[in-house]
């Protein structure tokens, strides 16, 4: 079938993305899907900031691609094979297409996937085909979704039903910026009722971390960013104190010490560079986690004390998509939004067409907004 799509056929273009146009939308053939997958009528995305390393070159991609992959829509067709799923059905796509049968899916532990892995730095399917292309030449997809068009074919691997009764908008969110901020504070974290807790990057990320943080019955939540605006909407949402780190009279890391005693039990950075893992490092107490949810280029890297590390008893962990079991915990996240406990509602900043997806990226390379959904 022919599909309108947003086609990358080469990363690096510099920025302002409105003059270099990265992105190009044209008409594609999608073929139909194959065994244990289906087709995915595509009715929202949100713009991340992984999409948005794909454009700049930071993290390397194959072209041209079709990006996004924050998502959510509507079961068109069934392929051979799938089970438990019907034509209508509400989905959420999942960036990671866990095979269930590697080291790490049978560890519990889908979102290392070493198969799913090795097809999303390929940007294939799963077997290593592609169901995208133009005038014959293969089209790649972005982390198994390639959401920014209006239908994309999916393994069933990657797909979570949802409760039809959430907006498409809403139920985006919930693809990645809600289970790797949401996921990164209760499966990462693993926080206790009353610990301090610090948020360093207020993307839709960061936001779904607060909001995690808060629900699950932190005693001091403090948010760190480097945008006024952000950080009186943290405020607003209940963090207890919001400190910008651009602010020349203050001494952030000293601020975020002095607020929490001594640094919070865990720090937890979303921003994905370096200065903002160093400082989420700096603001953790004695015997505190340390917890890297950003995804900086391949070359980034920060130095830590190795006595603060083993003599204060410290941690540092990486959570990727939070750690999450996406069927587990994807359709758990939403009723928490449903019950009113995790309002993600309140973080999207704007909704978009296709035609404007080169300028909604250039406002999340100028971090001037939160979570801008792209509605079909």
């Amino acid at each position: 079938m022919r599909i309108k799509a947003a086609v990358l056929w080469e990363s690096g273009k510099p920025h302002p993305f409105t003059k270099s146009q990265p992105l190009r939308i044209e008409e594609i053939e999608l073929d139909p899907p194959g065994r244990g997958e289906l087709l995915i009528q595509i009715k929202a995305v949100g713009l991340c900031h992984s999409d948005l390393l794909a454009i700049n070159g930071e993290r390397a991609k194959p072209t041209p691609m079709v990006i996004g992959h924050e998502g959510a829509g509507v079961v068109a067709e069934i392929g051979a094979g799938v089970d438990g799923f019907e034509v209508g059905d509400h989905v959420v796509p999942v960036y990671v297409s866990s095979c269930g049968r590697c080291e790490m899916c049978r560890q519990g532990r889908p979102a290392l996937c070493q198969p799913a892995t090795k097809a999303n730095m390929a940007g294939t399917m799963m077997d290593g085909s592609t169901r995208l292309h133009k005038n014959g030449n293969r089209i790649f997809h972005h982390s198994g979704v390639a959401a920014f068009a209006e239908f994309a074919v999916i393994s069933q691997n990657g797909l979570v039903k949802i409760d039809p009764g959430v907006a498409f908008e809403q139920a985006a969110l919930f693809g990645c910026a809600v289970i790797t901020g949401v996921g990164a504070v209760v499966n990462t974290a693993n926080i206790r009722l009353g610990q301090s807790v610090a948020i360093i990057g207020l993307g839709g990320v960061g936001f779904s971390a607060l909001l995690a943080a808060i629900a699950a019955g932190a005693g001091r939540v403090i948010a760190v960013d480097i945008n006024d605006d952000k950080l009186q909407l943290a405020l607003q949402l209940g963090a207890h104190e919001a400190f910008n780190v651009k602010n020349e009279n203050d001494d952030c890391v000293e601020c975020v010490r002095t607020a929490t005693s001594g640094g919070v039990h865990i720090a937890i950075e979303t921003a994905g560079v370096p200065q903002a893992l160093d400082l989420a490092y700096k603001v953790t107490r004695r015997g505190g986690a340390t917890v890297a949810v950003g995804m900086p280029g391949p070359d980034a890297s920060i130095s830590l004390s190795h006595l603060s590390l083993a003599g204060e008893e410290r941690t540092l962990k990486g959570s990727y998509m939070g750690s999450c079991v996406p069927s587990r915990d994807i359709p758990r996240y939403i009723g928490l939004f449903q019950d009113g406990k995790l309002p993600i509602d309140r973080l999207t900043s704007r909704q978009i067409a296709l035609d404007d997806l080169n300028e909604g990226f250039d406002r999340l390379a100028d971090g001037s907004t939160m979570r801008q959904v792209l509605v079909l």
